[in-house]
């Protein structure tokens, strides 16, 4: 079976059984609590294909986080424009992001501003995880956080997928995050296979083998201006699961998107989803 099929049956249920709930956007959102995404990496790469996913996109916000970047003109460069709509609300620049992923992976807590309650310690969770895969690989302490609450307040929006986690059982390296808010039309794809390529990155990093991959889920929604290509989604067949080379690379932070290649891609033409803001 297509393990992608999982997330449609998600959309299924919310489409189903979900109930309406105001949202800080101007639209109403579907929602249902409590999904769960799983996927043994030996099955292919998960990326759907009942629509075309923008992948270099992806990739590189990836690589924007795992360098700690913090500005939206060095993705826009790069030609990612997922955070063209948000900056720092507290910044004084358009460009200025804030603490967010990949700050927080790469320096958790660490003072952003003159005027931030942070410490002055830089934290680098990514590279403690690394150290620990590579020391201690049995340890059940390999967690990464992005939800920093003395810090939400200058993000230029709080994290969604707010904490990964990596287990190592018999030199497999398996993945699972957590995500309180779950776009399910437009993030949630976007989210499996950035996570999804994190653990291939790990895993060469610290020559382990690829093993399994979980999302879970709390607030499940599909926005009433989502509904129509929703629907029309989960009436396509999915077609087999990609492959993906990530490329070679000194260490992780080396990686540059354009690097990985992407093997036997077939999606289904692309669904417009407007974002929500």
């Amino acid at each position: 079976m297509n393990k992608m099929k999982q997330y449609l049956d998600i959309i299924n249920n919310v489409l189903e059984h979900g109930q309406w709930k105001k949202t800080r956007t101007e639209f109403r959102a579907l929602t249902t609590f409590g999904e769960v995404f799983r996927h043994n990496m030996s099955d292919g790469f998960p990326l759907l294909t009942t629509k075309k996913m923008a992948v270099k996109t992806m990739w590189t916000e990836l690589e924007g986080f795992i360098k700690g970047m913090v500005s939206k003109k060095w993705y826009q460069d790069r030609g990612c424009n997922i955070w063209n709509e948000w900056s720092n609300p507290l910044g004084n620049s358009d460009d200025d992001l804030g603490p967010i992923y990949g700050y927080q992976w790469r320096k958790f807590n660490h003072v952003y501003d003159e005027n931030d309650d942070g410490c002055l310690t830089r934290y680098d969770q990514l590279q403690q995880i690394i150290n620990t895969l590579k020391t201690n690989a049995e340890s059940r302490r390999m967690v990464c956080s992005a939800w920093n609450p003395v810090q939400i307040n200058r993000m230029a929006l709080p994290p969604c997928h707010v904490l990964w986690n990596v287990v190592v059982i018999q030199d497999k390296i398996n993945l699972v995050w957590h995500q309180r808010s779950c776009d399910l039309m437009l993030g949630i794809p976007f989210n499996i296979a950035s996570y999804a390529t994190l653990l291939l990155l790990l895993a060469k990093e610290a020559n382990l083998t690829p093993g399994i991959l979980q999302g879970t889920f709390a607030d499940c929604h599909i926005y009433e201006n989502h509904i129509e290509g929703a629907e029309e989604q989960v009436l396509r067949n999915p077609n087999p699961l990609p492959t993906v080379n990530v490329g070679d690379f000194p260490c992780i932070y080396d990686w540059n998107s354009s690097d990985s290649i992407l093997n036997n891609y077939n999606p289904h033409s692309k669904i417009n989803f407007p974002i929500a803001v």
